[in-house]
């Protein structure tokens, strides 16, 4: 398989799912250094603007496998709506019906972060049936632009030679295309 970047697939209509890095540092609740978060957003706008419905994942922290209120990901929703200038949606866990319904309620240019993925310890297992929950909340595109994550072997980060392998390739019995998610920023 080619390596392909975001600017090689229609993702207009589609549900995106990006692994992004928002692995920031907070106190109290705020976040001190937003540069991971920054460090997304020419992928993100790119895909925005070519219609993609983006369905965000990442981990912050170590809760250990459980949720825990000091590593959630809703500050960093609300300092990427405020980056992005538009509304950011936020599902209060990254699986089960809640992050269902809102990643299909969701237009064209649409974004929705996923609560911390590694409030599941199946998340860092590369748990099979996990990873088919995740890539049930996408229209079989995933998006690595977690440069920092996807060396590990954690479920929604895994992507080895450009292949997606985290996600198994399989949505049901559609095939999965894995891209990696630089929009050409060195």
């Amino acid at each position: 398989m080619n390596k392909l970047t975001i600017n090689d697939v229609d993702l207009r209509g589609k549900r995106v799912f990006i692994r992004v890095d928002f692995n920031v540092p907070l106190k109290d609740g705020v976040i001190t250094d937003d540069t991971r978060v920054r460090e997304t957003l020419p992928t993100l706008r790119l895909a925005i603007q070519k219609g993609g419905r983006l369905v965000l994942a990442s981990h912050l922290g170590r809760p250990k496998g459980a949720p825990d209120p000091k590593y959630s990901l809703a500050p960093v929703a609300k300092k990427l709506q405020e980056l992005l200038e538009r509304s950011v949606g936020f599902a209060n866990d990254c699986v089960g019906t809640d992050a269902e319904a809102k990643s299909k309620a969701m237009g064209d240019g649409g974004v929705l972060l996923l609560e911390n993925v590694r409030f599941h310890a199946e998340e860092e297992k590369n748990d099979e049936v996990f990873s088919k929950q995740l890539a049930a909340l996408c229209d079989s595109v995933f998006v690595c632009d977690a440069f920092g994550s996807p060396l590990c072997k954690a479920v929604s980060g895994r992507i080895a030679d450009g292949e997606g392998v985290g996600l198994s390739g399989q949505s049901g019995h559609k095939s999965c295309t894995a891209v990696c998610g630089d929009s050409g920023r060195r």
